[in-house]
Parts: C-alpha cells; structure tokens; sequence
C-alpha cells in the first residue's frame, strides 16, 4: 500500500521596492499556480509559506509592473517593482490639483525627489534639475558657496524683458534656493498654454511646480540620508608659465620690431629667462617670480557636508511629514594667514526644517498644515557682491611673473607698473574682512479641505492662508576696508625694491602696518526682506456617468507681496479649468483665468486669458486592441493666449518726477536757493501685458507593455506687446527727454522637444533602463522699434534674442603685399602685420569700423540640448550615468594674452607662422590694434559634453538589516560633473555671474560618499 507524505514546506521572507528603493505597501505576493498568498507591510517586508516545490513567484501592484520571480533555493528575496506608466493610479501635479497622466492633453512633464537625489553632491534643486525635465534648460556660471542659482529657461526665449519661469513650492510663490531635495516629492515643469493659463498673467515663461512630501498612513518611516562631498574646480583658464610667457614675448617682440624699433627694449635674454624657472638663490626668487596663481589662491578640493532626518507615517486621524536638512558648504579658495586675527574667504550653511501635517476632522473634513523654515548663513568678503571679481581674477588674468602673493620676508606684493590691472587677488582676499549673510525664511501654510457629496456627488470645497516671512541680515562681522597692509615691488631688472605705502595716510609719518578692523553688528538688507499675504478659495467637481469623465474647477485667488519699505503689490485672480474624457479615448480641456494686478493703470488692470487642449488616445479603440506589441499611441494638442505683467519697472503707467538741484538763474547765471522738480520718466497711460500666444502639438507611444516609451512635441510661441524701454526706443535726442515705455515688441519662437525610455525587467531581477531627450528650441525677433536708417545686418529684428555679433575675419594677411593691399582699418591701421586677421570690409564702404560688426553664429542660449541617462538594478546593486550637452550656443570669452602690457598668456592654440600657417594671430605686446583686429578669435563655440551625474551604490541585503531593526541600508558613491568635453577656455556656461574677461568662482566638480538608512 502506498504511503502517504505530507506536502513540505519552507518560510520565505523578502522585501518589496519600487525604482527609487522606497517600500512598497501591499504589493500582493502569490505562488503562482498555487494558494499560498500575502501582502506586503508598510515597510516593504513580507513572509510567506510556500510549498518547496514552487518555482515562481507573482508580485503585483497597482501602478506598477507585474513581476514573476524564480523562487529557485532562495530564502530572502529583494523586489523591484517598476512603475507602469498608464496605469490610471499614476497622477501628475498640474495648476492648482492633480490629473490622472492617462487624461493629460497638455505639455507637462514631472520628475521625483528620489531621481533628483542622485545629483552627486548637488545641493541646489535648481541644479539637480539639469536634463531630467525636456524643455527646462538651465545654465550655471559660478560655483560659490550659496549663490549656485542656475538660470532657468522653459522652451524658446520670447521675451527681453523677462524669461524665468514662475515657480511655485506647495502652490504659492516662493524661491528654488531655499527648497532641500529631501523634501521633494515631485517637480512638474508647465510649458504649453493649456497648462499654465490658469496662471494668466504670470504664466507666459512656463511654470515650475514643486510639491513636498506628504505623510501616508502606517507606522512611523524613519530615513537618515547623509553625504559627504569633495569640491574641485572643473576647469580654469590655461595659463603659461613666466618662462614660457616670456620666451612668447620674445617671440612677439621679433615679429613687431619691424613696425616698433623700441620693442627690444624688452626683450629678454635666455640667461635671464632660466632665472625665472630656475632661480638660483632665494633673492632671485623674489626678483623674478613664477607664480601658479591658481594654487596660490585655491586648494587641490574642499569639503561639503549635507544630512538630513525625516519621519513619516500616520493613523486614521492624522498624518505627518517631518524634515531637517543640513547643508554645510566649504570654500575652494585657501585659508590665507594674514596677521590680523581672522580669516577671510567663503562659505555657506543652511538648516531647513519642515512639517506637514494633515488632520482627518470628520469623514469629510480635512486641515493640513505645511510649515517650512530655512537659516541661511553665507560668509564672504566684506561687501562683496557675488560678481566681485578681484579676489579671483588673478587666477585668470594676473602675469606669473607679475609680483609674488607674499615675497620671501612675508611683505605682500604688488605690480608697480598696472596695478589695477594686473591685481594681486591672494591679498586682496586676506585683507578683505569678513562679512555674515544670514537669510532666515518661515512659510505657512493652513488648508481646510470639504467634502460637499452631501449636496452633490465630485464636489468639494477648499480653502488657503498662506504667510511668508523672509528676512536677510547683511553687514554683521569684520570690516577691514581701507586699511592696507605695506605691499612691495621687486623690479626685475634693476632688483630695486618699492613700496606702495610711502607714508601713513591718516599721520603723515612713516608708513606702518595696523590691526584696525572693527566688528559691525549687522543691518537689515531692505531689497531682500520681504512679505507675502496669499489666501484664497477652490471649488472642485469630478464626477463619471459610465463612459464620461467630468470635471470642473474655480479658484479666487488675492495676493500682497511687500519688499522692504515698499508699497505693496497686489494680484487678484479668478481662475477656471473644466476637463472632459470619453473612455480614455477622446479628451477635450478648457481653462482660463481673468487676472488682476496693479502693475498698469486703471484701464488695463484686468485681463482674462484662456487655453484649449484635446487629445485621442488612438490605443484604446477597439480595432487597435490586436496589436499586441502597442501599449499606447496618444495625439494631443493645445492652443492658448497667456500674458506677462513681470516687465521691468512699476508705475510705468505714470510720470515720474524728482526733486533736488539748484536753480540757475541771473544775468550770470549762477545757482539760487530755489530747488525744482523735474520729469524723469514720461508715463505711458496705455503700457499693459506682454502677450503670449503658444500653440503645441505632441505625439505619445508605447510600445511591448511600455518597455519602450516615448513622446514628440512641436511647439510655437509668438509674443506680441513686449515692453520696449524709452531709452531703447528709435526716438532722436532732440525729443528732450527719454520716451515712454510702450507695448512695441514682437518675437516669434519654435522648436521640439524628443523623448524616449526604455525600462525592462529580467526574470532574474536584473532591471536595466536608458532615458533620453533632446530639446530644440529658437527664436526670432520680429520687432524691436530699429532705427529705419540702420542697416538691416545690424537691425534686431531678424535675429534671435541675444545674437552674437562680431568682426569677420577671412584667413591671415599672408604678407606685406595682403597687408598693404588690405582694407584699411579706421584705428592704428599702420600697425598691421604679416600673420594678423584678414577683417572683412562687410559694408564695402573702404575702412573697417563699428559699421562692420555683424551677426555671428548663435546667442549665447544653446538652440538644441541633449540628455542621455543610463543604468541597472540588481540584487542590491545600482549603477546610474548620465550625460548632458548642448550645442548651437555661440559665447563671448575674452582672456587676450598680454593685455595691459602685462606678461600674462594662455594656451590659445597654434600661432600662425610663414611656413607653417596656425590658428590664431600673435598677440600684441608693444604695438596697439583696435577691437576689430580680434575678428572671430574670443568667439567660442560654446558647444559641451559633460558626465552630468554618476552613481554606483548597494543596497544591503533585508535579512541582514533587520537584526539591526534596519529596514533598508543603502551605501552609494556618486559625483557630479565628472567630465567634461568642451572648446571653452573655462567651465562656465554663462557670464552672468561675472564678465567674460575676468572669470567668475570656478564651477565645481563633485565626488560624494552618502549612507541612507530607513527605519
């Protein structure tokens, strides 16, 4: 008789995540042919018993993936789910509430706090951004602790006046500085008219809405995230050494003797040129200097610190988000020991706190709380403004063989001949003081939510207060201005030693080094210190009748802003959106808002501006259902007329008047007693909103159950009514005063945006994923009020916003015969040479001046952006790489060797020559050219390529952490800005934190170790 055995069975434990390794809560987990089943926790743990000859398990999840995963021998188990993309669970923040991602017809695209986190180091969200929205471009210029705001563009440029988009924390509009990523919950970028009209007036540059966490039923979620970053300069200009600076100019001055006889007055020889290289006593040292000024002012790397707690979790009655982040940035430039008891140079920290909380009052009634504060410290030189140059330009511009920082018996040194321009920045930075910044930011927040189904099912009530405080504190620490320390110059043909400080200025005796700093106690910075008052209330409906999906929703909005001592501002906004969708087939939306604001005068103060959008998902008709392969196939578009009122200016409306001066009057005229008042800016009763009208069309796919997604947009932008200034207006001077603003301005833009991902899950678990996207975006002037006599080429109309316009040069004069038979030049024509530009006479009119400067290439925004990111998952391991670049960007940078007559020179490129030809024109050292002789030479091609973002880390196994109480562990070393390909002399990728001669604080290249730890 057979004998019966009894089925065996074994525990099996294992831990559930999504992409960003974030538990996952009731996920079900299944043998698949079987009966066992569980679900798992809120920490993502689950534990199931399973018969020993099960092979496979199913996991699934709404809004996720299904997985099936091969049991095999193993006892503990790591799940990724990965997000599906259509599934009607997945809602995307949009104006004023959320939609469904399935029903959207507008341009809107939206990233995560856990994606951004993967920056390397970055602790500026507007920098964690770069390349992770399509159609946001920013651009970076300085890499100062604190002051790393990068400009943000959203598609095509069509404004001068303004072009940053409105950004909005939590609905109310407030700074990206102050925001830490690890109280990000999502980033949505706005871009096309039907999703930013509801913001009328302030919606013409796109929106940017940023949402923080929120807490989610359960117990109590504990994360601990911290990093510790290395900071290095990316890239600085290339310098030669004196010995080879020299040995150049020696080479200069061989080729202009023939125009400048007494140019060999400072030619060098060899004998003297080893002295600077290899100088053979400390006296020569000091007499002839060689000087790397970028390590005299820099460290080889700095550190940055970032940590961050937060808990969340919550119960039927309430629940809770809570966040303190901590960020402590450290100063490239070197601790430089100056005598005086204190240390100058830069620095910054912040610690943020946030709360939200969220209170179930009844069944249907709810009242959240958001409560945010931010203390921001950043130290720096005393006054300095963050386009201070001077404690930086001497590692961009100063001669090594100018003077040294500090000469061998510690005196500091300075170069007699040019000092303005040829600065010693190591001392300039030593003496400089030390002031504290403090910015201190509260923002509150209290919404009461109100179910209305008792009158009628979808409807709901909402009402907001919000207050903002921000103040900022300048002028507190040590003020050292005017109290120079004796400074020296070793002339380095005589050896004859001068010093600056003769005698004491304040005494009249013998000059004599002092400690007279004082401590300031602080003031309060007026221009930054601001208030805002934002309260208003929302009606929504949402309802379904079988097929039909209806919504509607209306928001009154008023708002007092107040910088300072200021008259307040004020808005008032009505605001309307209404959706429709038919089976998530067919979908039609229309929204618009009627705004108020007191920027114009009574008869333009109101202004309704609207947008329609509709869309057809083409995938969901039945006759597409047997393409097996096709998971989603959507045509939408979107048409809308938003406006402007961010112009510069306010009461532009009215004649401004001032009072001051003496009258003059008498037969001789002389001045009286008597003041007057005086028109200063004529008013323009009828100056109103810039007017943008924006039209997009996109296409959207899915294809093998959305492993490969994708979607194409084509848009066009046409700003009307842009405000040209009175002084940029085409009115002759004898109009005796400058002209009215006025609604003159027109600009046309267009482009496309390209997306596509790929994300596939391996039975074994290995995930692997690739995203990229590319943004091509232009504009056009139509009308900028040109002079009608000017000559088309250098009208702006015509041109994009910020064209590049230079001297065109056409090869090299080859030789005297091209130099005497060239066009003359209308500045020291007689000092041409064999070997200098070609300039081409563009107006043929027989000389070169200003008349020959025309349009060059690009502007200085790149047209097309590029971002390609990479990577995998597997059993605890996660590899992430993405690249960023642009192209079609044309950017002014001018570091002329030897300018001022100094001994400074760069690594530029070949210098052309008879026999072998070059890139580039010798410099000039004793002999003088105009602007125009520089042609092309300091228009860059601003094109880059960078390793954006890199991470490798390892999440460690479940049942490892869980002796420790443990729910997850994650160790990671990522970096930022690891790479870089580029033509630019520098790593900048604008000039507006400094100018394009002398630099600005390098941009950094990062290197971070983090630990993330979740409770």
């Amino acid at each position: 008789m057979p004998t019966l055995r009894a089925q065996q069975y074994r525990q099996l434990n294992g831990l559930i995540l999504d992409q960003q390794n974030t538990p996952v809560e009731n996920a079900s987990i299944s043998v698949k042919g079987g009966s066992a089943a569980t679900s798992s926790e809120a920490d993502g743990t689950f534990s199931l018993r399973v018969p020993t000859t099960s092979q496979t398990l199913v996991v699934t999840k709404l809004g996720h993936e299904r997985v099936e995963i091969e049991i095999r021998n193993q006892d503990q188990l790591r799940i990724i789910l990965n997000n599906n993309n259509i599934e009607i669970e997945e809602t995307v923040v949009v104006g004023y509430g959320k939609q469904k991602k399935e029903s959207l017809t507008g341009a809107i695209v939206q990233t995560t706090g856990e994606v951004l986190q993967r920056a390397g180091g970055v602790t500026n969200l507007g920098m964690a951004l770069t390349g992770n929205l399509p159609g946001l471009v920013t651009t970076s210029s300085t890499g100062m602790p604190g002051a790393e705001d990068p400009q943000m563009l959203i598609r095509a440029q069509t404004s001068w006046n303004n072009s940053s988009p409105l950004i909005l924390v939590d609905g109310i509009e407030r700074s990206i500085s102050s925001v830490d990523i690890s109280s990000v919950e999502t980033v949505s970028v706005l871009k096309d008219a039907s999703a930013t009209a509801v913001f009328g007036v302030k919606g013409a540059n796109g929106v940017i809405l940023i949402t923080t966490k929120q807490g989610k039923k359960g117990k109590a979620n504990i994360q601990l995230r911290s990093n510790m970053t290395t900071k290095m300069a990316s890239k600085l200009p290339e310098k030669y050494d004196s010995y080879d600076a020299l040995s150049l100019k020696n080479q200069t001055i061989e080729r202009e003797i023939l125009i400048n006889g007494g140019a060999w007055t400072s030619y060098l020889p060899e004998e003297i040129l080893n002295k600077y290289r290899n100088p053979a006593s400390e006296q020569e040292r000091d007499q002839y200097p060689n000087v790397d000024w970028e390590k005299e002012l820099f460290k080889d790397y700095t550190m940055s610190h970032n940590t961050s707690a937060s808990v969340s979790g919550g119960s039927d009655f309430v629940t809770y988000f809570a966040n303190v982040d901590f960020v402590s940035e450290g100063d490239l430039f070197k601790t430089i020991q100056n005598g005086r008891g204190y240390a100058a140079g830069y620095g910054y920290t912040r610690t943020n706190v946030r709360s939200n909380l969220n209170f179930n009052l009844t069944p249907t009634t709810k009242f959240s709380t958001k409560l945010f504060g931010s203390n921001g410290v950043r130290k720096l030189p005393w006054g300095a403004a963050d386009g201070d140059t001077g404690y930086w330009a001497s590692a961009y511009r100063t001669s090594p063989d100018a003077m040294w920082p500090v000469y061998s018996d510690g005196t500091w040194g300075y170069y007699e001949p040019k000092n303005a321009d040829v600065p010693n920045s190591v001392y300039i930075l030593a003496m400089s003081g030390v002031e504290k910044k403090t910015r201190n930011q509260l923002t509150t927040d209290f919404t009461l939510e109100q179910d209305l189904k008792i009158f009628l099912k979808g409807l709901n009530a909402r009402a907001n207060f919000s207050l903002d405080n921000t103040f900022q504190e300048i002028d507190r620490g040590i003020n050292d201005l005017y109290n120079n320390a004796q400074r020296k110059w070793i002339d380095p043909e005589t050896g004859v030693v001068s010093y600056e400080g003769k005698v004491d200025l304040g005494t009249q005796l013998d000059f004599s080094d002092g400690v007279r700093w004082s401590t300031e106690s602080g003031a309060v910075d007026i221009g930054a210190t601001y208030r805002r008052v934002n309260y208003s209330f929302q009606l929504n409906y949402a309802n379904k009748f079988g097929d039909h999906d209806v919504s509607a929703m209306g928001v009154f909005m008023r708002e007092q802003l107040a910088t300072g001592s200021m008259f307040s501002r004020y808005r008032e906004d009505w605001v309307f959106r209404t959706t429709y969708n038919y089976a998530m087939k067919y979908f039609l939306e229309v929204n618009g808002a009627y705004n108020g604001s007191e920027q114009f005068g009574p008869d333009y103060r109101f202004e309704f501006f609207s947008g329609l959008s509709g869309g057809w998902t083409l995938s969901n008709e039945e006759f597409m259902k047997n393409i097996s392969f096709l998971s989603l196939l959507k045509f939408r578009g979107s048409w809308g007329r938003i406006g402007d009122d961010n112009v510069n200016g306010r009461w532009l409306y009215a004649d401004q008047w001032s009072y001051g001066g003496n009258t003059v009057m008498g037969d001789i005229p002389s001045n009286t007693p008597y003041t007057y008042y005086s028109i200063t800016q004529l008013g323009n009763p009828n100056i109103s909103w810039e007017t943008a009208e924006k039209r997009n069309l996109a296409l959207e796919f899915g294809f093998f159950k959305n492993k490969v997604t994708g979607s194409i947009d084509f848009f066009k932008d046409h700003r009307t009514d842009i405000i040209i200034g009175g002084g940029s207006r085409a009115i002759p001077s004898y109009f005796g005063v400058s002209a009215p603003n006025a609604n003159l301005g027109e600009v046309k833009g267009k482009g496309y945006e390209i997306e596509l991902g790929i994300n596939h899950t391996f039975s074994n678990g290995l995930r692997l994923f690739a995203n990229t996207n590319m943004t091509h975006a232009v504009n056009t002037v139509i009308f900028r009020d040109d002079p009608k006599l000017r000559p088309t080429y250098q009208q702006n109309a015509g041109y994009p916003l910020g064209q590049n316009r230079a001297y065109l040069d056409n090869g090299f004069l080859q030789s005297w015969d091209d130099v005497l038979g060239s066009t003359q030049r209308n500045v020291n024509n007689d000092d041409k040479l064999p070997g200098d530009y070609n300039i081409v006479d563009y107006n043929a009119d027989g000389v070169i001046d200003n008349q020959d400067v025309v349009p060059y290439k690009y502007s200085s925004s790149p047209q097309n952006t590029y971002n390609a990111s990479i990577g995998f998952d597997w059993k605890g391991w996660n590899l992430f790489l993405q690249f960023y670049g642009v192209n079609n960007v044309t950017r002014e940078v001018s570091f002329p060797t030897f300018h001022s007559t100094s001994n400074v020179a760069y690594v530029e490129g070949t210098y052309w020559s008879v026999d072998e030809g070059g890139d580039i024109p010798y410099p000039r050292w004793s002999t003088t050219v105009g602007p125009e002789a520089s042609g092309t030479r300091y228009q860059f091609d601003g094109s880059y390529i960078r390793l954006k973002n890199a991470e490798i880390g390892y999440t460690l196994p479940n049942h490892f952490t869980n002796r420790f109480g443990v729910n997850l562990c994650k160790i990671y070393l990522n970096g930022n800005n690891l790479w870089l390909w580029t033509r630019m002399p520098d790593d900048r990728e604008s000039n507006f934190s400094g100018n394009s001669s002398f630099g600005a604080y390098p941009t950094m290249r990062r290197f971070n170790v983090g630990l993330d730890i979740t409770f």
